[in-house]
């Protein structure tokens, strides 16, 4: 993010876009740990978040220390590789992709091992990057991320709302973030260490902390398609 005294310069759109624009996942953290003040203060800002009739369907679990590691180590211990287990709560991919998305993912993919200097046939060392995912990719905070089941898919939209707007106050705080879908489908693990009652629906995990820019990883820059892709102005 930009320093104090350059914010002073800036208009209010130039400071907002500065921050959407800076905001990417990051995919390794720094030690420095991340108060709880500020955790509260992100949450409180991102629950402006806009919601059908205010419903704020969202609920967030913030794990780090010894619970953080607990989780990690449910997950990694379980026995079931990420590729084998059933999403049974949701479905975030379709069962089969097709074009233009099939590429655009597979262009992130592709550029993601090639700054870790992973082949493509470096299976061993693919699963090994995606379980970094259940560490937090070694973030101080973790945050989980619920809905109540009984709720219906306007209220997913308000909550990815909310999601937008939590990584967005992360950045305002020079923090970063790695919004990590991940997680969903290891709502068996999860749920003892954290607490969390089977009437939610365990939809994220997210990374938040400080980034360590020394790692390859991080010089990740996704691509985005022009606007003329996909706007259409109808007058």
């Amino acid at each position: 993010m930009l320093a104090p005294e350059k914010k002073n310069e800036l208009s209010v759109s130039e400071i907002v876009d500065e921050a959407m624009l800076s905001r990417r996942s990051v995919r390794a953290f720094l030690p420095r740990p991340v108060d709880d003040d500020t955790i509260r203060d992100i949450l409180r800002v991102a629950a402006r978040a806009p919601s059908g009739t205010n419903m704020q369907p969202w609920k967030v679990y913030v794990v780090s220390g010894e619970r953080k590691q607990a989780l990690s180590d449910a997950i990694l211990s379980s026995g079931v590789r990420p590729e084998k287990i059933e999403w049974d709560e949701y479905k975030y991919y379709p069962d089969k992709f097709f074009e233009p998305y099939l590429s655009r993912r597979r262009a992130v993919g592709f550029a993601l091992y090639s700054l870790l200097g992973i082949g493509r046939r470096e299976v061993e060392r693919m699963r090994a990057q995606h379980d970094r995912n259940f560490t937090f990719f070694d973030a101080p905070v973790g945050l989980i991320f619920t809905i109540d089941r009984r709720l219906n898919k306007g209220s997913w939209i308000d909550l990815g709302m909310f999601l937008q707007s939590v990584m967005i106050a992360a950045r305002g705080r020079d923090l970063h973030t790695c919004p990590q879908a991940a997680f969903a489908p290891y709502h068996r693990q999860i749920r003892p260490i954290l607490g969390i009652p089977d009437e939610e629906i365990v939809v994220c995990g997210m990374a938040l902390g400080y980034e360590d820019a020394s790692k390859p990883e991080n010089a990740l820059r996704s691509e985005r398609v022009p606007v003329e892709e996909f706007v259409s102005f109808v007058r």
